[in-house]
């Protein structure tokens, strides 16, 4: 595995969680995963051994002698002049402006720390920051890693990593290479499109998204090429890491509770309302978000909605940071409705475990999801989803069975989805039953990698 992020070394989203727990569950099955990231600033907290092992990378017309780094069987490439510093992709101004060179650093080091410790069966690269892995395996390093499968996995499709074309001698890649079919986008060197068109196979994190991808409404400008390789595209949902999130075990909560025993829920809910500062009542809905605050997550539908929602008997809690625009939007929200509506804005892992398991209501309106997670931990939650249907959520919610659910991206269909919940939810029995459908569901990673493995070995 070839990743920008590992967790839990470093993360700033979803991406991190695959790679994170993927090779796990593929060790279970039998497999042997090595995963090779930057040794990010973040990554030292963790305190990774330096290894003998060093490597010299070439990048534009010189060549960076690199120190490896390791933990368990994630390996860490070190240069500090790429690497240390705060933001995994952006800073303070917005993203930072070598990510050109800091990737492709990744990309052709990767290719370096391979070739000295053992080539390997399957060469998985994941998104744009490795997006150079399967062409290099095409090219510059085909004669050691002709026989490697190389795969490619779109987390998401949305951020490309688009660059000028004078970046690309510094890749070493030939101006032969730089065409309408392989690596030029609109004038840009694309390492997004050039994962897209050198690896054998691709996949993305769930099967709607992977048929969202091919349309211009999701395909940003790559719907063509990802029909042209259809046959060779799986949508592979992501799983949900139970070690971590299920309230049987978890650390976090007031109490802990378990399908067959509900009570600790009611406590966990008394917890989160008197933390938001709301009346501890058993009987008013909660509903919380989890959210970055980005138009993607639909969150401007959300603010659209928000005096109707909280016209009705409900309470609201929201955690989150993203665009300034939302942020102050909510926190004057939370400011005129403290009885009803609590604006967290930050990112607080622990606090993000207390709204699952204390919230009765989950809300998700994504524009678009390539795969989701945090409807997958309220599932398990006991927490019902309420999500629009658009990629993994789509795949994981069943409306009026586990969740519920709504087709257009407007304000009205959302609020129409949550009246039918709330509806629902003054029926305590109806309510229990879609509680406990959604407990039992099973979106752990085992299944995930079994599809993986399969994949893996397809000819």
């Amino acid at each position: 595995m070839v990743a920008s992020e590992v967790h839990p070394f470093s993360k700033t989203g979803g991406l991190g969680d695959v790679v994170g727990a993927l090779p796990g569950a593929l060790e279970s099955l039998g497999a042997d995963v090595l995963t090779i990231s930057p040794l990010h600033q973040c990554v030292r907290r963790h305190k990774p051994k330096r290894t003998d092992v060093r490597l010299r990378v070439p990048l534009g017309t010189g060549v960076i002698d690199t120190p490896v780094w390791r933990k368990g069987n994630a390996w860490f490439l070190e240069h500090d002049p790429f690497f240390d510093r705060e933001g995994l992709y952006t800073g303070p101004w917005g993203d930072h402006g070598d990510n050109a060179a800091r990737f492709t650093f990744l990309a052709r080091g990767a290719m370096e720390l391979l070739r000295a410790v053992g080539l390997p069966d399957v060469l998985h690269a994941h998104d744009w920051q490795a997006g150079l892995v399967p062409v290099y395996a095409r090219t510059l390093y085909a004669g050691d890693f002709g026989r490697v499968k190389t795969v490619f996995s779109i987390h998401n499709l949305a951020y490309q990593g688009n660059f000028r074309a004078v970046d690309l001698p510094m890749t070493g890649l030939d101006w032969s290479l730089y065409n309408w079919k392989q690596l030029e986008f609109y004038g840009k060197l694309s390492f997004m499109k050039a994962g897209l068109v050198f690896a054998d196979l691709l996949t993305t994190v769930s099967p709607t998204y992977a048929r969202e991808i091919q349309t211009p409404e999701h395909g940003y400008g790559l719907d063509g090429v990802l029909r042209d390789r259809a046959g060779s595209l799986r949508g592979i949902l992501n799983g949900a890491d139970y070690a971590e999130w299920d309230p049987r075990s978890d650390r976090h909560l007031a109490e802990r509770y378990s399908p067959e025993d509900l009570k600790g829920k009611a406590a966990c809910k008394a917890d989160l309302q008197r933390s938001c500062g709301f009346d501890p009542r058993p009987d008013v809905p909660v509903i919380a978000l989890v959210s970055r605050l980005a138009e993607q997550k639909g969150v401007e539908l959300v603010l659209g909605g928000l005096e109707r929602v909280l016209g009705e008997d409900v309470q609201v809690a929201l955690l989150g940071n993203g665009e300034g625009r939302f942020e102050e939007a909510f926190k004057g929200w939370a400011a005129r409705r403290p009885d009803r509506f609590s604006a967290r804005i930050a990112f607080d892992n622990a606090v993000a475990h207390r709204l699952e398991a204390g919230a009765d209501l989950f809300l998700m309106p994504s524009r678009y999801e390539p795969c989701g997670l945090n409807q997958l931990y309220s599932l398990r939650y006991g927490t019902v989803p309420v999500v629009r249907a658009t990629g993994g959520l789509a795949d994981t919610v069943r409306d009026g069975a586990t969740g519920f659910s709504f087709g257009p991206s407007t304000v009205d269909a959302m609020l129409d989805a949550l009246r039918r919940a709330l509806g629902v939810y003054r029926d305590p029995d109806e309510w229990r039953r879609i509680q406990a459908a959604g407990m039992s569901e099973d979106f752990g990673w085992p299944a995930s990698a079994r599809e993986y493995l399969r994949l893996y070995a397809a000819r």
